[in-house]
């Protein structure tokens, strides 16, 4: 099995990528018929940040079926379009390998994820188009988001590609696999303060309560780092216990220096040997400290957002704890349960949703200061 780029396939890649982004396009337009071009705009950006999201749980679930080798070359499948154009070679490597990297399964699963990935990439090339000429039209009205933000997620979803091929030709590198998940994520925080700046609800809190949130958010962004750093280095189930980590320890053996040492192959550490089991131990140990701090962070927002005395603070104090339980339960899930397919994907999902709340509550709070300014 050799990794390599075949862009033979890429047209047409291209092709079936704006075809199933015409199907929300279309049911977008006969939506939002006889609204102006700003909600127009606000509903393709919420329609985009949806299916951007179900993007990253798919990506989760090809990762975690271990299915980022399926196909590997890219942006194909051994330089055709679909698995269907690559039986024989398929064939071949699974029969070589029958639980190896290469499955029929496994190709479709790899080729559905790129599928998607090419439709939301049409989805956010329409949208920096609209942006731009909503833009020229409206000659820098007040209140219109600036179309910088739709093409610095075009740019971004294009890095995201690239980081997506990187991922199958460098053949799931662990620094580069939780870079392309960083990079969902920061794709979603995009579209989300975008989303927030087409209708603008500002909310007034303070700016104490403000940069809370910004810590929050950089907390969170630090702690799917980490949960990335488990998760492509398979160290879920280092720590087999909850709340202890291995034999009623709360402290076992850990090795940091090879397992942060983040420039290095998969199941490799520092010295080129074999990844110790104390090393993945370390990388999971550093994750539940990350979730103490990231959780008793989360408390504390919600307990200033209830203090504040406003309604809609409070609600979105609930909708933190909401996320912040939902988290807790399939963190612990993965590891009690022996890492289920479904309580990791829901972990993945909650975390995108984490960061899709607090990105919009920042915008929010930001925005207070733009309408006094």
């Amino acid at each position: 099995m050799t990794a390599s780029f075949d862009f033979t396939p890429l047209w047409q890649l291209a092709g079936l990528g704006a075809l199933l982004a015409a199907g929300p396009l279309l049911w977008l337009r006969l939506r939002s018929a006889g609204a102006g071009p700003q909600a127009r705009l606000r509903a393709l950006t919420l329609l985009t940040l949806f299916l951007t999201f179900d993007l990253v749980v798919f990506g989760a679930f090809t990762r975690l079926t271990d299915s980022g080798l399926g196909c590997p070359d890219w942006p194909g499948c051994y330089g055709s379009a679909s698995p269907l154009g690559a039986r024989d070679e398929i064939l071949a490597a699974q029969t070589a390998m029958p639980t190896g990297p290469v499955t029929h399964g496994k190709a479709w699963v790899e080729m559905v994820h790129r599928y998607l990935a090419s439709g939301v990439g049409v989805l956010i090339l329409v949208l920096c188009v609209m942006s731009w000429r909503y833009a020229r039209a409206s000659q820098g009205q007040a209140g219109a988001v600036s179309p910088w933000w739709a093409t610095l997620t075009l740019i971004w979803v294009c890095m995201q590609g690239a980081f997506g091929a990187f991922t199958v030709t460098m053949k799931l590198f662990p620094a580069i696999v939780t870079l392309h998940l960083l990079g969902g994520m920061g794709l979603l925080m995009l579209l989300a303060w975008q989303a927030q700046g087409y209708q603008p609800k500002p909310l007034e809190l303070g700016r104490g309560l403000m940069w809370a949130v910004a810590v929050v958010l950089v907390l969170s962004l630090l702690q799917v780092a980490l949960g990335g750093w488990v998760s492509t280095n398979y160290a879920v189930l280092a720590c087999s216990e909850f709340p202890q980590c291995q034999g009623g320890q709360w402290l076992p053996e850990l090795d940091f220096r090879h397992g942060f040492t983040i420039w290095r192959e998969l199941g490799v550490g520092a010295d080129g040997g074999w990844l110790p089991f104390a090393a993945l131990t370390a990388i999971h140990w550093t994750h539940r400290l990350g979730a103490l701090i990231l959780f008793t962070a989360l408390l504390l927002l919600a307990w200033r957002l209830w203090r504040s005395g406003q309604t809609e603070a409070g609600q979105w104090a609930r909708r933190l704890l909401l996320v912040a339980a939902w988290q807790l339960l399939s963190g612990v899930s993965n590891v009690v349960l022996d890492w289920p397919l479904l309580a990791a994907l829901a972990h993945t999902a909650g975390a995108a949703a984490l960061l899709i709340l607090l990105t919009t509550l920042l915008a929010r709070l930001c925005e207070v200061r733009q309408v006094r300014h």
